[in-house]
């Protein structure tokens, strides 16, 4: 018996073997359909997925043999990976010198034997697709290229394997980042409104004693005032921006339309000149994530509100059911969007208007809100727009199924 010869390129193809991490997993159905079908087309008893481990020959797949593994030093694998052959047959092996003594002839009656050697995309040779019979024989043409073309299949079936590996890595560290942006903004948050919430009541403070204060002063304490504002502002936006994931709920909640329109409005609409109207329909229930709706609702209304330009703002909301949808519009008489800037609306950050209607920048995170909580709901949000006429807003997302 000759032991098989170590591939030049050892190392590599060793490293090349475990990128797939398919050792010592368990048997897979995508593989033993393989195994089962070469089996049937080459009319053998025994067909095999192998993998060459460092010492030993892995069987990923078996059929017509209930054994995992074999020493590396006695298999037939371990000499058709180190072949130049693109298939390795051996008719006898009782005949071949190479397997004379082997116990796998001795014991197993391992006569016949032909593999094909799973080359990866770097030409790195992994393993075999093979069989083996118990008797000298030969395989036609036909079987050889049925062998050759499933050895195919198998190393597509690795390359998927590598894809899905790496898919979740990238998933996994996204996800470790994503939760470590969400703790820096949690910390950052607590860390900076403490000092902002003092700067801002020491300015009232002061302002309260202005008659002792200088025109200049007074002026330098509104802009502490509007900037430490802004910045709290930017602060609260963020913190609801990296959290907003947790509002949406898995387990569907039974809303009532009416009241969740009547606490938006009673958390958005503070002056007289402002009117929402909508459609009352009592029997209303969504089935939905409640928190996350009233958000989305709550940041498109404030829009509407911040940006109306007109004597009397006013704003439709209008409510569509659809077998396994909802579908709500919110219009408004406001200054609008201009058509360069509608497809931009709802990145984080960005800033359509310079103003609102008090004088004061946008954050450009409140939109941005919206799309992610949308976008965890498995729902969407466009815009449409005429300049200083009116801009509307339709929010699709899917009903919860209610058991």
């Amino acid at each position: 018996m000759i032991k098989p010869p170590i591939p030049t390129n050892e190392q590599y193809r060793q490293a090349a073997v475990e990128t797939y991490n398919l050792l010592d997993t368990m048997p897979e159905e995508n593989y033993d359909s393989i195994t089962s079908i070469v089996s049937s087309i080459c009319d053998a008893p025994i067909s095999l997925i192998t993998l060459m481990d460092k010492d030993r020959n892995f069987l990923k797949s078996r059929h017509g043999i209930d054994m995992s593994e074999s020493p590396r030093d006695i298999s037939f694998c371990g000499h058709a990976i180190a072949s130049e052959e693109d298939i390795m047959i051996v008719p006898d092996a009782r005949e071949d010198h190479r397997f004379q003594g082997n116990p796998l002839v001795d014991g197993f009656n391992a006569i016949f034997y032909a593999g094909v050697p799973l080359v990866d995309k770097n030409g790195y040779k992994l393993g075999t697709l093979c069989v083996y019979d118990h008797k000298p024989r030969t395989l036609k043409e036909n079987q050889i290229t049925a062998l050759k073309s499933m050895s195919k299949q198998v190393i597509a079936l690795f390359e998927e394997r590598y894809k899905t590996i790496q898919l979740e890595k990238v998933t996994s560290t996204l996800q470790e980042r994503n939760d470590e942006l969400k703790d820096f903004a949690g910390i950052v948050s607590h860390d900076l409104k403490a000092p902002l919430s003092n700067i801002i009541m020491i300015t009232e403070l002061l302002k309260e004693s202005e008659q002792s204060l200088s025109d200049q002063s007074k002026e330098y304490l509104g802009y502490l005032k509007g900037s430490s504002t802004t910045m709290s502002r930017y602060i609260d936006g963020m913190l609801q921006f990296y959290q907003s994931e947790e509002l949406v709920s898995n387990i569907y909640d039974h809303v009532s339309y009416v009241d969740l329109i009547e606490d938006v409005i009673a958390m958005t609409v503070k002056d007289d000149d402002v009117v929402v109207n909508y459609i009352p329909a009592l029997d209303t229930t969504l089935h939905t994530s409640e928190m996350a709706l009233q958000q989305i609702l709550i940041n498109v209304v404030t829009n509407s509100v911040k940006y109306g330009d007109k004597e009397k703002t006013i704003i439709d909301i209008h409510l569509e059911s659809y077998p396994n949808d909802y579908e709500i519009r919110i219009k408004d008489n406001g200054s609008g969007i201009s058509p360069e800037n509608l497809k931009s609306v709802f990145k984080l950050f960005y800033i359509a208007a310079e103003k609102d209607r008090n004088g004061n920048q946008g954050t450009g995170i409140g939109l941005a809100t919206v799309a992610r909580l949308l976008e965890h709901m498995n729902g969407s949000i466009t815009v449409d727009s005429k300049l200083g006429e009116w801009t509307e807003f339709v929010i699709k997302f899917p009903k919860g199924i209610v058991e």
